[in-house]
């Protein structure tokens, strides 16, 4: 840990920018997101094709187009925001216990050419943050599926359509009236296996940081000596951190579609039972496409929401502490 960070712990830090980037970023693509969600639950069965811009004039065409496109923002908003936020906080302490552990059984590989120590990330291998992703992301799994099954459902209907959830908290009632507990972790099982996302992602994007970083120091080794590499330029977290988006969701966009036909309405009729049932089913009517639906929406997302939620991160990240010196 610098002096930068010495008011600020680490893990509060990475809390406060997670929660700024999940916000902005939900903010910034929340429509599409309303449009991947749909696509996602259709099922080709119609001799009409529904695609992105079908959806999108049918969302603009209604009597509030405005409220149509921001369906379900509170959800998704609440989720993004909480799960962005404790994610950055959960990783932040499970790297440095991993650094802790490597520092322990190897000290070696703790100290650099000049003979000094350090404890710096960069030490940490592509394994070691999919691990630390992989754990956080099954904590932020199990406190917001509830959250997820609330803003799916939201997302793929239109307000005042017969069944659908007037806000938020008129759903929660509706789906514990309903289905209990159980009704609120519907889809939990393939989300947990939807971490393997967020886990590739971290596994990519921190070595890659760690890799443009020791770029930099051997370019501007007198830049090497000071706090500025801390910080990403912003060029280098677009194309960083879109590069291991589009890696990360080619790998496992497949269970984003079952998992969005598990927690939508009356899903075991319109869909099939459990993970093996939805896929099955997907498999027998849509053949492999069906797994890859909404995909192109998906991408075009992402990307925006991944460019504004990294740009957010590292410098909220880096000027926090910073503006907290100044006072």
């Amino acid at each position: 840990m610098n002096d930068n960070h010495a008011r600020l712990s680490p893990a509060l830090v990475e809390t406060i920018a997670g929660l700024a980037a999940g916000t902005s970023s939900t903010l910034a693509v929340h429509p599409l997101d309303v449009i991947k969600t749909r696509l996602q639950i259709q099922r080709n069965t119609s001799t009409t094709p529904v695609n992105a811009f079908g959806i999108l004039r049918a969302l603009l065409k209604n009597d509030r187009p405005i409220q149509s496109l921001y369906r379900g923002l509170t959800p998704n908003l609440v989720g993004n925001a909480s799960s962005w936020a404790i994610f950055f906080y959960f990783k932040s302490i499970i790297e440095s216990q991993l650094l802790l552990f490597h520092n322990r059984v190897h000290p070696s590989a703790f100290i650099t050419h000049d003979g000094s120590t350090t404890a710096s990330r960069n030490e940490l291998s592509p394994a070691d943050y999919f691990l630390a992703s992989g754990i956080s992301g099954t904590l932020i799994t199990l406190s917001t599926n509830p959250i997820w099954v609330l803003k799916t459902r939201m997302l793929s209907s239109d307000k005042g359509s017969e069944g659908a959830y007037e806000s938020m908290w008129h759903g929660a009632r509706q789906v514990f009236r309903n289905e209990g507990l159980r009704g609120f972790y519907r889809g939990a099982g393939i989300s947990l296996l939807g971490n393997s996302h967020g886990a590739v992602q971290f596994a990519v994007y921190e070595p890659l940081k760690n890799v443009w970083r020791r770029y930099l120091a051997r370019e501007e080794p007198e830049r090497a000596e000071g706090q500025q590499l801390e910080k990403l330029g912003n060029t280098a977290t677009l194309v960083i951190s879109g590069s291991a988006k589009i890696v990360a969701g080619s790998v496992t966009y497949p269970y984003q579609v079952i998992r969005s036909r598990l927690q939508t309405y009356h899903s075991e009729a319109r869909f099939g039972k459990g993970i093996r049932g939805v896929a099955s089913k997907i498999w027998k009517e849509e053949g492999w496409r069906g797994f890859y639906r909404g995909l192109g929406t998906n991408i075009v997302r992402v990307l925006p929401a991944t460019w504004v939620t990294f740009l957010v991160y590292e410098n909220v990240r880096y000027y926090v502490p910073r503006l907290g010196e100044q006072r």
